[in-house]
């Protein structure tokens, strides 16, 4: 343990038979996964665990998404939110679990129905002692496409909040730590497509072709450039091409090859030098291969960049629940996206990394088969996000003042 407080006292805070419906939702979750904009079944299911906690209003908000808002104790205090996401990825488990995904390559292979379920046990100690404001509790779809976000912004549901907690498992940290701190916490995430057109030909007279193959492998090298070459090396940045598309034979040249990537960045104007490196370096490399060329340069999510105040809010919480020895620090810079910051464009907020793996367990990556998260996260994210709402309702401003 690193904490200061057992995991067995966090339960108690929910009773034995709250934690026993806990762990059954969570594993219900996992066992139906859904795709972005497909979370019918979850959104049904966690509607149903929050009307039964009373609270001051509830909606299905942005097709597959739920907003609740309970009630504080006093009019016109700060309005808090907390976000969970309850969206799955298209991979095949093959964590072996008891309650593996039934659904056939689709898993929560980046822990969002523990994050679903955390954000329910942070409604029920809310609905059980609600703080000074009220606080919105959002269960998201579409984070995984970076979409889901801005669907819940456009509902007009949080056009009152004044501060916004989140977080994901992370099985780089142990059970019972969990980052909370100032500054880039994860990247921008934009996306690329570009189609390099030639000339087809048999695969035996190559002379008679223009070949957009042999350009798609110099463009894959080239672009590496726009990091190693381009940018400023203390400046974070990753262009990736992760699927070639082209071809439909050994022997014969096609006459058009696709790629498509993704490019990250933490600061505005390395997200804006990749962007155009990105274009530029496809262009020329079309030209010298004597391909046509189309670029699609998608607007993604922005980085997250976690503002002080929210911060000092988390770490209070994080402190008061699990003791300060809890608190750590990222390892390393997380390139990782996360549509949370869209939130963060209008609101300020503190997203957090919270511990996930077991002790003598293994670092396993999220967005992998083996993927997994313990029960344990559950109560004590659970209860950071509830405090975290109530250090920044019974401690923030209030809307208008200074």
């Amino acid at each position: 343990m690193t904490n200061n407080k057992s995991h067995t006292a966090l339960q108690g805070l929910f009773g034995k038979e709250r934690v026993s419906q806990l762990i059954a939702l969570r594993r219900d979750l996992h066992q139906d996964p859904e795709l972005a904009w497909q979370e019918h079944r979850t959104a049904d299911r966690l509607y149903e665990e929050l009307a039964a906690l009373h609270p001051g209003d509830l909606q299905r908000v942005a097709g597959t998404g739920v907003v609740a808002r309970f009630r504080g104790r006093e009019a016109g205090r700060p309005v808090t939110a907390i976000r969970g996401d309850i969206d799955a990825l298209p991979i095949q488990e093959a964590t072996g679990l008891a309650f593996s995904s039934r659904n056939d390559s689709v898993m929560h292979a980046c822990g969002h129905d523990v994050h679903a379920t955390w954000t329910i046990a942070a409604a029920h100690l809310l609905a059980q002692h609600p703080p000074s404001g009220d606080v919105v509790v959002i269960l998201q779809p579409a984070e995984e496409i970076g979409a889901g976000a801005r669907a819940v912004l456009d509902s007009g549901l949080l056009e009152d909040v004044t501060c916004i907690f989140g977080g994901h498992v992370d099985r780089r940290y142990r059970v019972g730590e969990v980052v909370a701190q100032e500054g880039p916490l994860a990247a921008s995430s934009d996306s690329f497509e570009i189609e390099l057109t030639g000339t087809g030909a048999h695969g035996a007279r190559p002379h008679e072709a223009i070949d957009p193959i042999v350009g798609a492998a110099g463009l894959v090298t080239a672009l590496q450039t726009a990091v190693s070459r381009s940018l400023n090396p203390a400046d974070p940045g990753v262009v990736t091409v992760g699927a070639i598309h082209g071809g439909s034979a050994p022997n014969i040249i096609p006459e058009k090859v696709q790629l498509c990537g993704t490019i990250r960045a933490i600061a505005p104007q390395t997200r804006s030098l990749l962007k155009d490196e990105v274009q530029r370096i496809a262009q020329a490399q079309a030209a010298a291969f004597q391909l046509g060329v189309s670029v699609k340069l998608g607007a993604g999510t922005p980085p997250i960049v976690n503002p002080k105040e929210p911060v000092r809010y988390a770490r209070q919480a994080v402190s008061s629940v699990l003791g300060e020895a809890a608190l750590t620090s990222l390892e390393s810079l997380n390139m990782g996206g996360e549509d949370f910051a869209c939130y963060m464009e209008h609101i300020p907020g503190c997203f957090m990394r919270i511990g996930a793996r077991e002790e003598g367990g293994d670092v396993i990556p999220a967005h992998s088969p083996r993927f997994y998260a313990p029960e344990e996260s559950i109560f004590i994210a659970g209860a950071v996000l509830a405090e975290c709402a109530r250090q920044a309702s019974n401690c923030g401003h209030q809307p208008g003042t200074t």
